[in-house]
């Protein structure tokens, strides 16, 4: 097995503006990203021969093609994941990087006014939801919080976690977005709030929900190699991996309802760039809901199976803490974007580019995704 550790790097990264409504095409919003991603690296656009577009987003390789004007593009695919996407994405473009298929694979994530509107009506019309269709479905379990509380209630049964623990995501989050000017959610917030906020599937209230709005972010993947010459300082993939969850697909019908799949992905990609959880200077943990944070910091190893809780307790998790995470605001203050954007802004820590929210001498960090039924996605990444 060929070990991908720095074989590649991101080269480029992009974004728009995050709103909550556009009446600007998902196509549109992806290519300006893609265009500013491909800028930063110092690329122009006829160089991009590798592309991975969004599986669920209705944007093609061809589109690139079209309006890029790209002679050769050499390499394309998608990676059906739902939120875990955009990381297992990293993977691919590395594969085909480090092999020579591609030199510089372009990553993208868009939401826009004709991306099939809210995106829990997206999720159930992915080809995978029918393996919910048996079981959740039919109980009226049709949306993103509902098939996720199942989790976080069993967690709460078996290991005592609390929805106070589960808030200091949400308000750690906020808190972070606060030093962000492209964050949608702004807004100090308290305890009180979180408590307050109305229940939308228990145990998950308003404010244990990821946003939902517009925008897109891109990133560009080039071989390491190629990657020292370009425009920015390189951020190197030491470690990649994607994992799934145990057998079942249903998830109310697995013997283990608070195990994701990145739990088979951890192991991989932390050998692979030979570093330790005591290496990591900051985390951007995919969070469409408080309680996946909690339960992906156990499966990731960063604390045992039900101490999730207690870990992210006493401001451990927020800038100055020990594990600083999602510095952007995350989905759940940042802007929904499939986990793209948290890919972006771990780019930007490991460059130093962060200001008010920058975390001190950050050199090695971790992305993950999470999608659809328990699928999980890592990378490591350093400067």
């Amino acid at each position: 097995m060929i070990n991908l550790c720095d074989k590649a790097a991101v080269s480029g990264v992009g974004e728009t503006a995050y709103t909550r409504e556009t009446d600007r095409s998902q196509l549109s919003l992806t290519l300006e990203a893609a265009l500013n991603a491909v800028l930063d690296a110092g690329l122009d656009p006829k160089d991009i021969d590798g592309v991975i577009p969004y599986a669920s987003g209705g944007v093609v390789a061809e589109d690139f093609i079209t309006n890029f004007g790209i002679a050769d593009l050499r390499y394309s695919a998608q990676t059906p994941m739902g939120g875990a996407s955009a990381v297992a994405a990293l993977q691919s473009a590395t594969m085909a990087v480090a092999t020579g298929v591609a030199k510089h694979v372009l990553i993208t994530l868009g939401r826009g006014s004709i991306s099939g509107g809210r995106i829990s009506d997206q999720l159930t019309r992915m080809p995978q939801m029918r393996l919910v269709s048996e079981f959740e479905m039919p109980i009226g379990t049709n949306a993103p919080a509902q098939f996720y509380a199942h989790m976080a209630r069993r967690h709460m049964e078996l290991y005592g976690s609390t929805s106070e623990q589960f808030a200091e995501v949400a308000l750690t989050c906020c808190a972070h977005a606060q030093l962000n000017e492209r964050a949608m959610m702004r807004k100090p917030m308290r305890l009180a709030d979180h408590q307050n906020s109305r229940m939308i599937a228990d145990p998950f209230r308003l404010f244990d929900c990821s946003l939902e709005g517009a925008g897109a972010a891109a990133v560009v993947i080039s071989s390491a190699e190629r990657a020292r010459d370009l425009r920015c300082a390189p951020i190197y993939i030491g470690g990649c991996a994607e994992g799934h969850p145990d057998s079942p697909s249903a998830i109310t019908q697995r013997r283990d309802l608070t195990r994701l799949g990145i739990a088979n992905a951890a192991p991989i990609a932390f050998a692979m760039a030979g570093v330790t959880h005591a290496d990591i200077d900051v985390a951007e943990i995919y969070d469409c809901f408080t309680y996946i944070v909690l339960c992906q910091l156990e499966d990731l190893g960063f604390c045992a199976k039900g101490e999730g809780g207690h870990f992210v307790a006493n401001g451990r998790i927020r800038l100055g803490g020990d594990l600083p995470i999602n510095t952007h605001g995350g989905l759940l203050s940042e802007a929904h974007i499939g986990g793209m954007n948290h890919i972006v802004e771990l780019v930007r820590q490991l460059r130093g580019e962060c200001g008010e929210r920058q975390v001190t001498n950050a050199e090695v960090g971790l992305v993950t995704g999470f999608g659809d039924l328990g699928d999980g996605s890592l990378a490591i990444m350093h400067r």
